[in-house]
C-alpha cells in the first residue's frame, strides 16, 4: 500500500504542475498580448484625447474656428467617401479577374495590387508629382487642357486611390476563393448572361466583404499624410484634415491638434468597429 502510494502521489503532482505551468503560459501570453496594446495604442490614444479635451470643447472650437479648417475636414470627408466608392468597385473587379480567370501576369497583378502597402505613402507622393507635375510631360498636356492635378484636390484623389486600393481587393478575394464556381457555371447553363450572373449569384455572397473594405478604405483615407502633402501643396483649398493637424503641431498648438486628432479617430474607430461586425456576421453565415 505504502508503495502505491508512492507512486500515486508524484503522478498527480505532475499533473498538477503540469496544468500550472500550461495555465501560467496561457496567462502571461494573454498578460503580454494585452500589455503591449495597452502601450502601443491605448495609452497613446488616451494620452491625445486626454489632451485634445482637457479643457472640455474649447481647444475644439478654437481648431475649428482657425481659418480653412471646416473645409479642411469637409475636403477629407468628400475625397475619403470618393475613394471608398471607386476603389470599391474597381477593388471589386480587381479581385473577382485574379480569382476567376487565368491570364499570363495575373501573379505579377496581384503583386502590384500589394505594392502600395510596401511603398511608403512619401515616395507616392513624390511618383505622383513626377508624372502629374507642372514640369512634368503629362502634367504639362493635362494643364493645358485645364485639368489640374498636382496642388488640386485631384491631385489628392489619385494619392488616396493608389494608396487604398488592396483594402478592398484582399477583403474580396478571400471571399471569391471560397465560392463554389458551380453556382456560376449553373446561372450560365439556365441562361443568365455574365453581369445577371454576377449580380445574383456572386455579388450577394461577397457583398459584406465590399463593404468591409470600402470602409476600411474610408477610414485610411481620413488619416492619409505623406502622399498628400506632396501632391496637394502648401494650398488652403488642398488643406485636409491630417494637413491641418500636421500645421497646428508645427505652430505650437498641441491641445487644439490633439482635439482635431481625435474626432479624426472617433471616426476611424466607429469604422473600424463597422468592418469587423460585418466580417463577424459572415464567418457565422
Amino acid at each position: 500500500m505504502d508503495g502505491a502510494a508512492a507512486v500515486t502521489y508524484p503522478s498527480r503532482n505532475r499533473v498538477l504542475s503540469s496544468r500550472s505551468a500550461a495555465r501560467l503560459r496561457r496567462l502571461g501570453l494573454r498578460g503580454a498580448a494585452i500589455a503591449y496594446l495597452l502601450g502601443m495604442i491605448a495609452l497613446p490614444v488616451a494620452a491625445v484625447i486626454s489632451k485634445g479635451f482637457g479643457d472640455g470643447l474649447g481647444s475644439l472650437r478654437s481648431a475649428l474656428a482657425s481659418p480653412g479648417a471646416i473645409a479642411a475636414i469637409r475636403l477629407t470627408l468628400i475625397t475619403a467617401t470618393i475613394t471608398a466608392v471607386i476603389n470599391g468597385v474597381m477593388g471589386t473587379l480587381i479581385a473577382y479577374s485574379l480569382v476567376r480567370y487565368r491570364f499570363r501576369g495575373r501573379n505579377v497583378l496581384s503583386t502590384v495590387v500589394d505594392l502600395p502597402l510596401a511603398i511608403p505613402t512619401l515616395v507616392t507622393g513624390v511618383m505622383l508629382r513626377a508624372i502629374y507635375g507642372p514640369a512634368a510631360p503629362i502634367g504639362v498636356v493635362l494643364e493645358r487642357l485645364g485639368v489640374h492635378v498636382i496642388f488640386a484636390p485631384l491631385g489628392i484623389e489619385l494619392a488616396l486611390l493608389v494608396v487604398t486600393l488592396p483594402f478592398v481587393v484582399r477583403a474580396v478575394q478571400p471571399v471569391l476563393l471560397e465560392l463554389d464556381p458551380s453556382e456560376e457555371e449553373a446561372a450560365s447553363t439556365l441562361g443568365a448572361r455574365g453581369w445577371t450572373t454576377f449580380r445574383r449569384v456572386v455579388l450577394p455572397a461577397i457583398r459584406p466583404a465590399i463593404a468591409a473594405g470600402a470602409l476600411l478604405t474610408f477610414a485610411r483615407a481620413l488619416g492619409e499624410f505623406g502622399s498628400i502633402v506632396i501632391v496637394s501643396g502648401n494650398n488652403t483649398h488642398t488643406l485636409t484634415a491630417p494637413v491641418f493637424i500636421f500645421q497646428l503641431t508645427s505652430q505650437f498648438r498641441p491641445a487644439e491638434a490633439a482635439a482635431v486628432a481625435s474626432i479624426l479617430f472617433a471616426m476611424s474607430f466607429v469604422l473600424v468597429l463597422i468592418t469587423a461586425r460585418l466580417l463577424r456576421r459572415k464567418e457565422e453565415a
